[in-house]
């Protein structure tokens, strides 16, 4: 009987077991952003280190942060074989509208073979098919093929604020010769994909002050700078006609993408057509001599995300506004840096500055970017893996979103990192009614079973960076 015949087995007879302990586990609701519920953090965190005990893991902890604390374990007996450190996330987004939900967010429900509950898809449902797949190989084969280590932190939604240190002060602890996580989606239903990079983030608000309170638009307009003309020359200086940003520097870092990844990208046959319907509009728009995928991917991008100033409300009211101000994120990608790109703005801003108004800018959110190349031997094993189980080729993709903790573990542990996600981007993440697909809850856990023993095909040496 072959490994994967022989995790089949043991996953079909463990099916009802293993959801009714997701299920337990979703039930517990551990939003990292409210401080109501510092007390079911707790809960979530001895949870998992129960579960990861019950299997049979070792060294279990639950180490404290300045914040919520992370678990760990490991199972170090694979001598000479390379480790996988998997990370993931035990806490999870608010619920907010709950009206909006069609079955309460921790009462877990099985609907059309989807399994509805707040964290579902992001990320419990993730992390615990790793905790499935570690049990079954340990009760199929009495070992593992690889050495396995989990970091499973409780502050993912909150943007992280405390992890970057907990790696650096656990170097040692956390070494590895890979990192999975599993925290992203698949191309598709029945399409699996293997996500080897991410674009980062920076993102600043603007704002424009003119006269010292608003002003009568009679009395005043037309001699008076009006501070939301001023903000809509600012903005319209960012792009040309053709989406191409025009922020002197922007683009001087940017690795230009390989034929390779070209070719494997126009394999995919995205289809624009249907998303032109799906999303209600006539026309796709951005940065000329790139596809959307190409586009969405791959190359960087300066969104406006919200305007506000003056007057909104019902009717009229002539006013000449004194404030108005802009969100702005950019989404960056590999060899550009955040605190570069936001300087950049900065100067932009300033030189593009109509007169009569002064401009404040608010740095916000920053992350850097990601990439493993797409041809690293432990990105294609993970490309095999899905292939066994779906029966279909693997695309291997960049995320357009970002995951600022991914560049960090990049970065402090200089490891490879592979992102084999199993969700989907129908199921309502962040959203009322989050769900997540149980046949890729099923057909993930055998990949994930899978791909150690395909990692453990290589030596140490062959995977280092």
């Amino acid at each position: 009987m072959t490994h994967l015949q022989a995790l089949n087995n043991y996953f079909e007879s463990k099916r009802d077991e293993h959801l009714d302990e997701l299920k337990q586990f979703l039930r517990i609701p551990s939003i990292s952003a409210l401080t109501v519920h510092k007390e079911d953090m707790k809960t979530a965190a001895e949870w998992l280190a129960s579960s990861l005990k019950d299997i049979g893991l070792e060294n279990i902890s639950i180490d404290e942060t300045k914040g919520l604390p992370v678990v760990y374990a490991d199972w170090m007996h694979a001598e000479g074989k390379p480790t996988i450190l998997v990370y993931g996330h035990y806490d999870v987004q608010p619920v907010d509208p709950l009206n909006l939900w069609d079955s309460e967010p921790f009462d877990p429900q099985v609907r059309d073979n989807k399994l509805f509950a707040r964290g579902a898809s992001d990320d419990k449902g993730q992390v615990y098919m790793h905790i499935k797949a570690v049990e079954a190989l340990l009760q199929t084969e009495g070992t593992l093929p690889v050495n396995v280590k989990f970091c499973i932190e409780g502050e993912e939604e909150i943007g992280s604020p405390n992890l970057p240190e907990y790696l650096m002060a656990n170097t040692d602890k956390l070494k590895a010769d890979i990192i999975v996580i599993s925290d992203t989606g698949m191309q598709g239903p029945g399409e699996p994909a293997v996500c080897y990079g991410l674009r980062g983030l920076a993102g600043v608000q603007i704002d424009i002050k003119g006269a010292k309170s608003d002003l009568h638009s009679g009395l005043y307009g037309g001699g008076v700078q009006n501070a939301i003309h001023a903000l809509v020359e600012v903005l319209d200086s960012f792009h040309d006609s053709e989406g191409t940003i025009q922020v002197e520097g922007f683009y001087d870092n940017v690795i230009p993408l390989k034929d390779e990844e070209r070719t494997a990208y126009a394999s995919l046959n995205f289809d624009e057509e249907s998303l032109k319907k799906e999303l209600g509009i006539d026309a796709l728009f951005g940065e000329k001599g790139y596809t959307y995928t190409e586009r969405t991917w791959a190359r960087p991008t300066l969104e406006i995300n919200g305007i506000f100033g003056g007057f909104s409300g019902e009717g009229i009211k002539t006013v000449l506004p004194a404030e108005a101000g802009a969100k702005i994120t950019c989404r960056i990608v590999p060899n550009q840096d955040p605190d570069e790109i936001i300087a950049k703005l900065k100067a932009h801003i300033e030189k593009n500055k109509p007169i009569g108004v002064s401009v404040e800018i608010t740095e916000f959110d920053k992350g850097q970017p990601f990439i493993t190349p797409f041809d690293h031997p432990a990105i294609q094993a993970a490309g095999r893996s899905y292939e066994k189980v779906y029966n279909v080729p693997t695309a291997f993709i960049r995320g357009g979103g970002s995951i600022p903790i991914v560049a960090a573990f990049d970065e402090i542990l200089d490891i490879p990192v592979v992102l084999m996600g199993f969700g989907l981007a129908s199921e309502n993440i962040h959203a009322p009614n989050e769900h997540f697909h149980l046949e890729n809850f099923d057909q993930g856990l055998r990949v994930i079973g899978d791909y150690y023993y395909e990692i453990a095909k290589f030596t140490v040496q062959e995977l280092k960076k």
